[in-house]
């Protein structure tokens, strides 16, 4: 047999045995081995076709308006979040602006968002900072980014994806399941399958992975109820829990 189809056969047994097993405690039945290079050449091909430019679901009107969006994103959905910023955007949609707002003002904008109290004061802080120590603009560089009050890895990864087209690939909760699930990577933690994904996927998707893999996740790789009939990637698919 040959050494590299008997190592995927035996990935239990595998440097990735502590990755998989943790997967598998989360809820996620991992897939059996891991996708070969031109199996998940195959994956991406196939969601090219169907969507050959991607966009974040995020509505948002100026940079600061899509980074203020996507903090209000976490543990929320993106439809709620679509549902009130294009009053909030109207009102202020530059740091400036949002400064111009108190916080009881800010709050009574988003207070149908999970954390909403915390959210809006982390938005108000952000804004100062940026118009204190950037001129009003927002940091380019991933770094920066980081620094700035509220805005952790992941949001600082989707920023930059979006707004630069950067080959980065944020790893939010569909990601993480996708990945274990279909076997595009394993690991136990966000960060690995961030690390892990970025040296599977091939470059030339690397800017548009992320869309890609979120919308797949969001609207027919659920959780509890995957859509395999209709998945464009079904042929490819490892899952156990696959049903076609």
């Amino acid at each position: 047999m040959d050494k590299g189809v008997k190592k995927e056969k035996t990935l239990a047994k595998s440097k990735d045995e502590k990755s998989y097993k943790k997967a598998a405690k989360k809820g996620i039945i991992p897939a059996p081995r891991l996708l070969k290079e031109e199996e998940i050449e195959a994956f991406f091909q196939k969601l090219e076709a169907l969507n050959p430019a991607p966009k974040t679901e995020l509505n948002h009107t100026t940079p600061f308006s899509l980074l203020v969006a996507i903090i209000l994103s976490a543990q929320a959905t993106d439809k709620g979040v679509n549902k009130i910023t294009p009053a909030l955007f109207e009102r202020a949609s530059s740091p400036k602006e949002m400064l111009s707002l108190s916080i009881e003002e800010l709050e009574s904008f988003v207070k149908s968002i999970n954390y909403y109290h915390t959210k809006a004061r982390h938005i108000l802080e952000l804004a100062q900072v940026l118009v204190d120590d950037y001129d009003g603009k927002i940091p380019e560089d991933f770094e920066t980014l980081i620094t700035l009050p509220s805005v952790g890895r992941k949001t600082a990864l989707v920023y930059l994806n979006v707004t630069k087209d950067a080959p980065v690939i944020a790893v939010d909760t569909h990601v993480f399941r996708l990945c274990n699930r279909l076997g595009l990577c394993f690991g136990k933690s966000v960060l690995e399958v961030e690390k892990k994904l970025s040296k599977r996927v091939p470059d030339k998707y690397k800017s548009r992975a992320q869309h890609w893999l979120v919308l797949l996740g969001r609207y027919t790789c659920k959780a509890k109820k995957p859509l395999c009939e209709t998945c464009p990637v079904a042929d490819l698919c490892l899952s156990p829990e696959k049903r076609v």
